[in-house]
């Protein structure tokens, strides 16, 4: 059975100007998101990872306008976004949710829990007034919170309870797609697996589709079905889950995944140690934006840019932007400190 088709990016730029002088002219760009393309389809989980400033949040806030993107086509169930108006886009953000990193600067602190998630119902026109309430305890217990709780404030509440809050709200308007934005990532590790197993059980209850951002490893290993690698501004990898974690192409996500901590002590595992800072995505690199802190990097890889592409070695679906993928995978280009890393 084939797939839907739920949210297709195409083109996607988010540049955000840098003004100067006296006349507060646009100077420079800061080049966010530079011309990423990817598919989510129903029901799955799409995780976006890599280092901080690599544009990952700013995807997330341009698919949604929270942030109006530059150039770019944003396709959700059909619908193309970025030719909405403002009013037509308001209608389209109960089928389009965010979950915020800091659960607590994303929700009212003068309002209750039960006032929070009424708001969002009112604005979308989802119950009539007097149902609610009921609605409103149905979403507290399904996320792990009690009735008692709706007329509590949020300074009341733990930062977990807080999340299980911005879940809550982020259900309250039936979306279908939820963007979830480091929302874990505030939370220490045992909430963090309880939050986590949360938003799979509810996936699974109301048929959720999810963009999860996240520079965390481990909790994407955990809850990702595809997995997408970006580099300042520009996706280097895509594939599913397996084809990332275990067979991983290009430089940089090897050189990511083998930072990641094995809970074994008597396992010893290498890590591949990146020289040179991250580069500025005012003025970011030509071709290959990797190639300045790459050990493979030749010629051609300072010059051209490297397209989006499933090699010789990869199955289908598996997409990696890189000149040498075949060569480094034969052993023709060699540097000691890859080879010996574990995947």
């Amino acid at each position: 059975m084939a797939k839907k088709e739920l949210l297709k990016v195409e083109g996607l730029k988010q540049y955000f100007p840098i003004k100067g002088g006296m006349m507060g002219r646009t100077i420079n760009h800061v080049k966010a998101v530079d011309d990423i393309s990817f598919t989510i389809y129903e029901g799955e989980t799409v995780s976006i990872v890599g280092e901080s400033g690599c544009g990952k949040s700013t995807t997330g806030r341009a698919i949604l306008r929270l942030e109006e993107p530059t150039e770019g086509a944003v396709t959700f169930n059909g619908l193309e976004l970025t030719s909405l108006s403002k009013r037509e886009m308001r209608k389209q953000r109960k089928d389009l949710q965010i979950i915020f990193q800091d659960p607590y600067a994303s929700i009212n602190p003068r309002q209750t829990v039960a006032d929070i998630l009424d708001e969002a119902m009112a604005i979308q026109k989802v119950l009539p007034p007097k149902e609610r309430r009921t609605r409103i305890i149905e979403l507290l217990e399904t996320v792990g919170l009690n009735e008692y709780q709706a007329d509590r404030y949020p300074h009341e509440f733990s930062g977990g309870q807080r999340q299980r809050i911005g879940i809550a709200r982020a259900l309250s308007v039936n979306p279908k797609l939820i963007i979830c934005d480091e929302a874990v990532s505030a939370l220490d590790v045992s909430i963090q697996a309880q939050v986590l197993n949360l938003l799979k059980d509810l996936q699974k209850e109301f048929k959720l589709t999810y963009l999860f951002i996240s520079h965390d490893l481990g909790v994407v290993r955990h809850i990702s079905d595809r997995v997408i690698v970006m580099y300042v501004g520009k996706i280097v990898e895509i594939g599913d889950k397996y084809s990332i974690f275990e067979n991983p192409k290009h430089p940089y996500t090897k050189a990511l995944l083998s930072a990641i901590p094995v809970p074994d002590p008597t396992r010893e595992k290498k890590h591949i140690v990146l020289t040179g800072d991250v580069p500025s995505p005012i003025d970011p690199p030509t071709g290959c934006r990797f190639h300045t802190r790459c050990p493979f990097a030749q010629e051609k890889c300072k010059i051209d840019v490297p397209a989006l592409r499933t090699h010789e070695s990869m199955i289908d679906g598996h997409k990696a932007a890189c000149h040498y993928v075949e060569e480094i995978e034969n052993g023709e280009l060699r540097v000691k400190g890859f080879e010996e890393a574990v995947f």
